[in-house]
């Protein structure tokens, strides 16, 4: 094992000079992209109908093909479901990854070619580990293998011929692996790809202390639940007792510092690493690159072609787009993309914050549909996320879950308050302490939110529910959305959420 350790950190570590590459000459790299792109597709019904033949300047692009959301690309992407090839994209497409970034009734389903899958998902997978032995090159994280916590799939019934799948994108990625892949992880396909969430952990913390498990791959939330059911069957103490030469959690899909002590507390080890990554259903983002830091490198050359928009501009009929070239830091914009799996100017419905500019690095902000502004608060779930940590680390407490909604009071004229539902994995030592600090770290990190809650005038300081134990995955199962990544929306500017959790209470 010490042999292929030394060989594939070897393998890997030639990485870092493309890495380098695009760190130097991003603009370079990414206007490539974009005419790569563009010439592939354009004998494509969409590249036909926008004249992609006619497009030679990135101003010729902008003017051509209009910003695109999920629904104004349905009709392509239900013409490609149906078997039909050569439509956003000229590779046959036969999987789509269902998206979870919402828990709304209605799901998405985002075409996965073989490009996406081997130039950006698989490619992103492989920079994580060479990012990590760059920082880490005493690693010996090939020595045993990596736990993956995935989705389901399932044959694509609006295909006659049944030859295309879609599933979670963890599941298609998982189903699309090398078999040298395979057999660097656990648990078996079988088990990794049940569709029954809690037969599903059962399964997996019984096949998986078996093994020398040296990394974690997951959503926090449910690595979470596996780590403590693991812990259950095997009556130890820490996980460091089950798996010793575990060093990484590589993690995505919801903000990481409101669960980083329950992992230090479950993982009390001084070699235990965590590193966070952008990875959706519509592709691979972005890698946390430095040890200090939790900013994440805009990952410029997996055949993605990035434009923002500026939040302010979002709800606007004719919203200013602009190129990587022109984004400004510390602002909070919309992402648009252009993809090799055929997604053209599409919005993903994420906002992020420039850290950096040379190179380029991020933070993510948010979702553009999932903030509270019933008073003029601007509260974004950066802001909520943040002063969660903040209270729980003030007070001894840990989260599980958590979502916010204004609360309107008729009898008191225009004020109002936020109403929360949180559920702790490690309940607050004083609730009304808790109640107290989160309040604070709002008023702190939110200037708007601050102004509305002087002297009580516009918004009473926030009213929260203390969850019981299961509340959130009970309203998720109810939703049939237990599991993969689905996400509980952490804000939501109108109360139909909330009013359905707070039955489950």
């Amino acid at each position: 094992m010490e042999v292929i350790n030394s060989f594939m950190t070897w393998i890997l570590k030639n990485r870092i000079g493309q890495i380098d590459r695009f760190k130097a000459k991003p603009l370079e790299v990414q206007q490539e992209i974009l005419f790569k792109l563009v010439t592939t597709a354009k004998g494509t019904a969409f590249g036909k109908k926008y004249g992609f033949s006619h497009i030679t300047t990135y101003a010729d692009f902008a003017r051509q093909v209009p910003v695109h959301d999920y629904t104004q690309l349905t009709p392509y992407i239900e013409e490609t479901m149906k078997g039909n090839q050569n439509v956003l994209w000229p590779s046959e497409i036969v999987w789509f990854s269902k998206s979870s970034g919402t828990t709304s009734s209605r799901s998405k389903f985002i075409p996965v070619s073989q490009e996406s899958l081997e130039d950006c998902h698989f490619k992103g997978g492989k920079d994580m580990l060479s990012l990590y032995i760059n920082n880490y090159p005493d690693t010996k994280l090939f020595t045993g293998k990596s736990l993956t916590i995935g989705g389901s799939n399932q044959v694509n019934n609006f295909d006659e011929n049944h030859s295309s799948f879609y599933g979670d994108i963890s599941a298609v990625i998982m189903q699309n692996l090398p078999m040298w892949a395979q057999f660097a992880r656990t648990p078996s396909l079988e088990t990794a790809l049940m569709s029954e969430w809690e037969e599903k952990i059962n399964k997996m913390a019984h096949e998986t202390i078996k093994e020398n498990v040296t990394s974690l791959t997951g959503v926090p939330t449910w690595t979470l639940v596996l780590l403590e059911r693991v812990l259950e069957i095997t009556g130890k103490r820490d996980i460091s007792e089950v798996w010793p030469n575990l060093e990484v959690f590589f993690h995505g899909a919801v903000a990481f510092g409101p669960y980083k002590s329950l992992f230090q507390t479950l993982i009390p080890s001084d070699k235990m690493h965590y590193m966070e990554t952008y990875n959706a259903s519509e592709g691979f983002f972005g890698i946390q690159d430095q040890t200090d830091s939790d900013e994440l490198l805009l990952m410029l050359d997996y055949g993605i072609y990035y434009e923002f928009i500026p939040l302010e501009d979002w709800e606007s009929d004719d919203p200013k787009v602009i190129p990587l070239e022109d984004v400004e830091l510390h602002t909070n914009y919309a992402i648009i993309i252009s993809t090799n799996g055929g997604l053209w100017r599409y919005k993903i419905g994420d906002t992020v914050k420039f850290t950096s500019l040379k190179p380029y690095r991020i933070k993510i902000s948010g979702r553009t549909k999932h903030f509270i502004n019933a008073f003029g608060e601007e509260v974004i779930v950066e802001n909520a996320e943040q002063a969660i940590e903040s209270a729980c680390l003030q007070t001894g407490a840990a989260i599980k879950n958590f979502t916010a909604a204004p609360i309107y009071f008729k009898d008191r004229g225009n004020q109002g308050a936020h109403e929360w539902v949180i559920e702790f994995a490690q309940a607050a030592a004083d609730e009304e302490l808790f109640k107290l600090k989160l309040d604070a770290a709002l008023r702190e990190l939110n200037s708007d939110y601050d102004a509305k809650r002087y002297k009580d005038m516009v918004l009473l300081p926030p009213i929260i529910h203390f969850a019981k134990e299961g509340t959130f995955d009970n309203w998720l199962k109810s939703r049939g959305k237990l599991g993969g990544q689905n996400k509980v929306p952490r804000l939501s500017n109108n109360r139909d959420y909330m009013d359905e959790i707070l039955k489950y209470l």
